[in-house]
């Protein structure tokens, strides 16, 4: 592929994608493209299938059906024979390191300081140099606006700093992705504005994101594009001007009608 058609397609392409859970099917069907430096917001109600969505990305989730595509390679996958056949942990842990993820919940390493906690992941996936590692991350804090902070444990900061810690966390893998799994519901009203401050600045600086919030006001200033998810399925997208402003599906309307 030249460098000219590689630009012009989607950094993600989803196609087909279906995952159920015994016999409650979460996902149905789900096309999605996300071009390269755009930021997709994913809406919808509790259930309506979007953290299976963003977990099925990096193959945290293995789907039923249809497949993930990022930067050209199908995640979790490789052709053989005309069929799909799974890799092996090793060469999915290679892929995932080209997709950050965000939790509700930081999932920071309690015994380890902030510094270890983004150092980690470089040495033992990447094999970068320890000491190269830790500059790096001193960099990352200093983005976040943690910059003196690394000799901290999770513990001693606040959720908003531990939310931002792992924002940097994910950036030190230098992904071409970054996944965020409402990165503000397990924080105080008060904390909140200080990680969508820097969500929004990793947007300005072109970093491809898929973000699952329910921060309308966020979704209105930063998205691209706003995706509604209901009952598995894309029922509703476009930008955000459209999607929040003038919905047409029932269900986006009486989602934002209660959010708004």
């Amino acid at each position: 592929m030249s460098a000219a058609a590689a630009a012009e397609s989607p950094l993600v392409r989803i196609r087909g994608l279906r995952k159920s859970f015994g016999a409650h099917q979460v996902l149905d069907g789900v096309d999605l493209d996300v071009r390269r430096g755009e930021v997709t917001v994913l809406l919808g109600p509790s259930g309506s299938g979007k953290s299976t969505l963003l977990r099925t990305i990096n193959h945290l989730e293995r789907p039923d059906a249809g497949f993930v595509e990022v930067s050209g390679d199908i995640i979790g996958y490789r052709y053989h024979a005309g069929r799909l056949h799974e890799l092996g942990n090793r060469s999915i842990t290679r892929q995932r390191a080209r997709i950050g993820m965000v939790f509700q919940q930081f999932n920071l390493f309690p015994h380890l300081t902030v510094v270890e906690n983004l150092v980690e992941a470089p040495v033992a996936v990447r094999g970068v140099p320890r000491r190269q590692a830790a500059a790096r991350a001193g960099e990352l804090l200093e983005r976040v606006g943690l910059a003196g902070r690394g000799d901290a444990y999770p513990k001693q900061l606040s959720g908003g700093q531990q939310q931002r810690v792992a924002i940097a966390r994910a950036l030190a893998m230098d992904p071409d992705l970054l996944l965020f799994d409402e990165p503000t519901s397990a924080l105080d009203p008060e904390l909140v504005g200080e990680v969508l401050a820097v969500i929004k600045d990793l947007a300005d600086s072109g970093m491809t994101m898929i973000v699952v919030t329910h921060e309308i006001g966020f979704a209105r200033e930063v998205a691209d594009t706003v995706v509604f998810l209901d009952e598995g399925r894309i029922v509703e997208s476009g930008a955000p001007a459209e999607v929040l402003a003038r919905p047409r599906h029932e269900r986006a309307r009486a989602f934002l009608a209660a959010v708004l």
